[in-house]
């Protein structure tokens, strides 16, 4: 008896034994039906033994409540008498609610748990036909499908078999399945069965042996006539058999569902057709496939209806599966399967998906089988279907280190048995690891982690997904470091011809001179070369990434080899996690970045600070660039000094723009490209005024000290007033000057141009550093006008001679350097002139819109594609900046935000005003940016300026990348610049030629 207010003995038993609700058990084995073993110490321990006792003891209490008196005493003496069925029926009961449930429904099946043959212990298809041999209908097939199920989940919870035994016993029971649906549909059709031959063809993880408790199976059907019989009549019969194949086991009885039959990895998916007969599958296959349907068939095998039939498929089909690397796009469609699809998981379920997710097990299925796709060619010892039959071969071969193939394998099982056990418990499909405690607890029970269940289940997993996330990449690049390196005796390299292969189907171009560049960054036994060793492997992954991996590898082995024996550089590449990716992406961009980085490679150190890709502003910029100036002894020292600084800014410049347009692995790409353009409009065009005021301070000191004889300033015109410069623009200028009091104008406009002629000089002069040129044909008559001008000369001009284009012109002046007030004072001249009061008239409007239509027709270049054209074709800038400028001279001096030099700040001021739709300014706005960022891209890519997309397949791909296309997306890239720019032209012959 229990004292009032004390616990029981068997609560306090059934605590230690690990039940979260004792009181409820307690309940439970008090029942009249459990009497007889209520205190039997076995079958306490052999509960506390199971994932989640309480459910093990409900289970056990609704299976006992089901028998009939005498089986019930027959249960529960076996129970008690005989280990091998307590440890399965616990362990099942324990890990299963819906074993249980079945249990409840079928309380004969347990009798299915007894036996313990040495066959019983590995069963195969055999043994599971015979389980299903008397199932004659839907319902039938159902029941005896879960009597066979029960057998495999008992051995695995109570670890009979393995993971990788136990996903190959569901793909047999699922291959008797099939059989067993196929006779029933057969049995129901006779007259579809005499008509054809039908084989069913496993694909993906059935194919594979390796299937879950709960998934899709994947199949492809293969029909033929059988003798005599008309093809397309045989064709229909097998589409009917197929067809109710899928039925029986997708549709849900009373007795459930047993899994869904997906044919949708056949030719031309869901819309194909369901039944093909093998030369119109070899037909799709030889002409019309992409890479992943024959990554899908090396998991193709025969597994019901005629074997004759799914013989021939398989050897019909497994020349062209071994040939896919061979094939023109293999590279692109490689590149896109290896990047994660992570996509479409929501946000909230990222970290809990098993699958899919980072670190998943997708990630290693994906791998190895890319890595048989490129050595299954020339080794048929890795053609095998099974994910670690292929990763043991692949090691074996020495396409995998071995080390790394043994830690895959175990994150790789680890997190199949989750998968497996999570399933289990509702036998429902999903990936995901639970949220709920309870859940968590009995999860970590079932895999052996007893002592802190939960936390011990989230560290293991962690750090399994850990290893996957980490080796994923380095299992293709390890070897290739391997074949260059000094082996330990009894080590397997890849051979050279394999190193090749793996090479370029990563998007190597060269392959020879590949491993010629991984021989010397990693070869020898210094620090360096140890430390190389450990960062190629990811870095050949990222330059894999990109348009021209092979560029990619050559600028770091450059790189390497000019600050490899300083200290820091190795240092930053390895403690700076984003330094090296940083780099990785900048190398392999383009031409323009890696060149400006080899010329003073120890700009590498901005890569690896958080802020050293930030632009910085143009004071900080001139007071460096001055500063520099005035500690040179030369005048053609200090403008080098000042051309160094510019030569370090464009390059922090283009690397921030590259790395904001790829993104990296711990920070996205940059979501608005409108920003990334200002970014490096702004940033270049404050660097070039600074550089143009280092230039004009040496220009000065040179003859006269510090204090030039006339006032001079610098006006920035075109897109250097604008501030939407890209990296290879001209400087666009005016110059004026005022002569100082008692100063000769001859004698000032003589020093004037002295200066400019100066400036001109110093920042062209040949060096390792990029020119910047100054450009003033936009001055007051062109090329046949003085080059400088007092401000009273201008003021005269204007006031006789400008003409409207002129006024246009000056809508982007803005003073850049030199004198502020004389700058101020040009202002406050031209502004009259470009924002004229009342607007323009209709001459003038008249005037613009033909000189517009003019340079339209005579301008654009011979032979170029005025759709693809950025800065003179159809929707491009020039279309979108003439309409923004006609409205800034016929609106400015009402509308003081058009009152600015900067194309999208006018634009957003005319919507502001009203003047231009929502709808409109957004299409306009989106097309200059676009193409702005086309010529961004051109140049960071050739490392020259364009105003088209580049002709050469690899260049265009990589202004893909720099837009944020992906491999093989090229086209896609070129109808949406072209649907972009159409429409903004819809809208510019609206708003400026009136149409």
């Amino acid at each position: 008896m229990t004292v009032p207010g004390r616990r029981s003995s068997t609560f306090t038993r059934l605590l230690r034994h690990g039940f979260t609700a004792p009181s409820a058990a307690e309940r439970l084995l008090d029942l009249p039906d459990m009497s007889s073993v209520r205190g039997d110490p076995v079958l306490l321990d052999a509960l506390g033994a199971a994932s989640d006792p309480d459910l093990a003891l409900r289970g056990l209490v609704r299976l006992v409540e089901a028998q009939d008196p005498v089986e019930r005493q027959t249960l529960l003496g076996t129970l008690v008498s005989a280990k091998p069925l307590r440890d399965r029926l616990i362990g099942v009961l324990g890990a299963s609610e819906a074993l249980g449930d079945h249990l409840a429904r079928h309380p004969r099946d347990w009798h299915a748990l007894v036996t313990y043959e040495a066959a019983d212990l590995h069963p195969g298809v055999e043994e599971f036909e015979r389980g299903l041999a008397d199932a004659t209908d839907p319902v039938t097939l159902r029941i005896a499908y879960r009597r066979c199920l029960l057998s495999i989940a008992a051995r695995d919870v109570c670890g009979t078999t393995d993971v990788a035994q136990a996903a190959a016993e569901l793909a047999d029971l699922a291959t008797a399945t099939l059989r067993a649906a196929l006779a029933i549909a057969r049995t129901a059709a006779p007259a579809d069965a005499a008509q054809c031959r039908l084989a069913v063809i496993a694909m993906g993880k059935c194919g594979g042996h390796e299937l879950n408790y709960v998934s899709d199976v994947d199949v492809i059907f293969v029909g033929e006539p059988v003798e005599g019989a008309d093809e397309s009549k045989a064709m229909q019969a097998a589409t009917r058999l197929a067809s109710h194949l899928m039925r029986i086991c997708s549709e849900t009885t009373i007795e459930g569902t047993i899994w869904p039959v997906d044919a949708n990895l056949r030719p031309e998916g869901r819309n194909g057709p369901l039944v093909r007969t093998l030369s119109s599958h070899l037909a799709y296959y030889q002409r019309w496939a992409k890479t992943w349907e024959f990554q899908a068939l090396l998991k193709a095998r025969p597994v019901a209806g005629d074997p004759m039939l799914g013989e021939e498929y398989v050897e019909a089909v497994s020349p062209l599966v071994w040939q896919a690397a061979e094939r023109e796009n293999f590279v692109a469609d490689v590149q896109k399967m290896r990047r994660r699809v992570v996509d479409n998981i929501p946000v909230a379920e990222v970290h809990r998906e098993l699958k899919l997710g980072p670190g998943g097990l997708r990630d290693v299925e994906f791998a190895v089988q890319l890595l048989q796709l490129v050595h299954g060619r020339s080794d048929a010892t890795l053609h095998s279907g099974t994910t670690l039959k292929a990763l043991q071969s692949l090691a074996a071969g020495g396409y995998v280190g071995r080390a790394d193939a043994a830690q895959l394998d175990a994150a790789y099982r680890f997190l199949r048995a989750m998968e497996h056990r999570i399933q289990l418990y509702r036998l429902r499909r999903t990936h995901l690891v639970p949220e709920d405690e309870a859940d968590l607890r009995r999860l970590g029970r079932s895999l052996g982690l007893r002592t802190d269940p939960v936390a011990e289940l989230n560290k293991e997993w962690k750090r399994h997904a850990s290893v996957v996330r980490r080796l994923h990449e380095k299992i293709f690049y390890r070897p290739l470091l391997d074949a260059v390196a000094q082996l330990a005796p009894g080590e397997t390299r890849l051979s050279p011809k394999a190193a090749g292969q793996r090479l370029e189907a990563l998007g190597y171009a060269d392959p020879a001179a590949a491993l010629r560049h991984l021989e010397a960054l990693s070869s020898g036994v210094t620090r360096k070369a140890a430390i190389q060793r450990t960062l190629l492997p990811v870095l050949l992954g990222w330059f894999a990434d990109s348009a021209d991996p092979d560029a990619g590898l050559l600028g770091f082995r450059k790189v390497s080899d000019a600050l490899g024996k300083t200290p820091w550089y190795l240092r930053l590449l390895r403690d700076e996690g984003a330094a090296a990716e940083n780099l990785a992406r900048v190398l392999s961009a383009g031409r323009l970045a890696p060149d400006l980085l080899l010329r003073a490679p120890e700009a590498v150190a901005l890569l690896g600070d958080p802020e050293g890709l930030r632009p910085r502003g143009r004071d900080a910029l001139e007071q460096e660039i001055l500063a520099a100036v005035g500690r040179a002894e030369t005048t053609e020292g200090g403008v080098a000094s000042a051309r160094g600084v510019r030569r370090r800014e464009l390059f922090r410049t283009a690397a921030a723009d590259l790395i904001g347009s790829y993104g990296t692995e711990d920070s996205p790409a940059e979501a608005d490209p409108g920003a990334l353009v200002d970014r490096v409009g702004n940033a270049v065009t404050d660097l070039n005024a600074a550089t143009l005021a280092g230039a004009l301070r040496a220009a000065v000191r040179e003859q006269w000290d510090d204090t030039l004889p006339t006032r001079f300033a610098v006006i920035g015109m075109g897109r250097f007033g604008g501030h939407e410069q890209s990296y290879g623009s001209d400087a666009d200028v005016l110059f004026v000057h005022e002569p100082r009091e008692g100063v000769d104008d001859q004698e000032a406009t003589r020093a004037a141009n002295t200066v400019i002629a100066e400036m001109r000089r110093l920042l062209q002069l040949p060096t390792a550093d990029p020119p910047l040129l100054i450009d003033v044909d936009l001055r007051p008559e062109g090329k046949s006008g003085p080059m400088v001008r007092t401000l009273a000369s201008y003021e005269a001009y204007y006031r006789r001679w400008s003409l409207v284009w002129g006024s246009q012109a000056l809508l982007r002046a803005e003073p850049m350097a030199g004198d502020a007030d004389l700058g101020r004072r040009f202002v406050e001249l031209v502004d009259p002139l470009r924002y004229p009061a009342e607007g323009l008239g209709e001459d003038a409007v008249r005037e613009i819109r033909r000189l517009k239509a003019r340079m339209e027709s005579e301008r654009l270049p011979r032979g170029a594609d005025p759709t693809l054209h950025t800065k003179l074709g159809r929707g491009g800038l020039s279309d979108v900046e003439w309409t923004v400028q006609l409205f800034q001279m016929q609106h400015g001096w009402a509308e003081p935000g058009l009152r600015t030099t900067r194309t999208r700040h006018a634009l957003a001021a005319a919507h502001a005003a009203g003047l231009i739709s929502t709808e409109d300014a957004q299409i306009l706005d989106e097309a200059w940016v676009l193409a702005t960022r086309v010529r961004n891209g051109v140049m960071l890519v050739r490392g020259r300026a364009g105003d088209t997309f580049p002709s050469d397949g690899r260049e265009l791909g990589a202004v893909g990348r720099y837009l944020g296309y992906g491999p093989g997306r090229v086209g896609d890239m070129l109808d949406d610049y072209r649907r972009t720019t159409r429409r903004a032209r819809a809208v510019v012959e609206e708003l400026f030629y009136g149409a």
